[in-house]
């Protein structure tokens, strides 16, 4: 069991709350299911679009792998207390393992809202994806966009959003811009 800094533990409430989309205080499958309807929509995809249907395939199986692992009760729901404990038993190990199950989570995202397929994103599609999938304001989503935009290229790429996830969950600097990820963390 390895114990969560407070700063990490900050950034997991903030996660667990864009995981929660009905903010009833746990998560479950719906939440899943809506997010990914919602980013289907603000993209134009259908239910029928593969790109839709691979993101949802991903989706729903990472909420499998979340309920196996931290579904403790078995009441098919995960409170907060039980997604920070499977964190504290070991569900991201190290940056190459979570690497593994994020890099398709990640290009399935990019082969929806990337519209032009140049592999990055303007601004306006990251701030659309990341408000449609994990409700998050939109003054926050352009804030963590110009800090995911390293190089003022105007265009995030696969590789930077990657590099800030890895940030989010592995890195307690809190000037980095994963820790931005899903916003200020103020309130967590």
């Amino acid at each position: 069991m390895v114990k969560a800094s407070a700063f990490l533990d900050r950034k997991l409430s903030r996660r667990f709350a864009t995981y929660d989309d009905d903010g009833d205080g746990f998560i479950e499958r719906t939440d899943f299911e809506r997010s990914v309807d919602r980013l289907g929509e603000a993209f134009g995809h259908g239910l029928d679009s593969k790109p839709l249907s691979r993101l949802r395939e991903l989706s729903l199986g990472l909420w499998e792998h979340l309920a196996l692992v931290a579904d403790v009760d078995r009441d098919s729901r995960i409170s907060e207390a039980e997604y920070k404990s499977a964190f504290a038993a070991g569900l991201l190990e190290t940056p190459e393992s979570f690497d593994e199950g994020y890099v398709p989570f990640l290009d399935a995202i990019m082969d929806i809202a990337d519209a032009d397929g140049d592999g990055k994103l303007t601004r306006d599609e990251q701030v659309r994806w990341s408000g449609a999938l994990m409700n998050l304001p939109e003054p926050d989503a352009r804030e963590v966009f110009g800090r995911l935009d390293t190089d003022a290229d105007g265009a995030v790429g696969r590789d930077e959003i990657l590099e800030s996830i890895r940030e989010f969950y592995f890195d307690d600097d809190p000037r980095s811009a994963g820790s931005w990820l899903l916003g200020p963390l103020d309130a967590f």
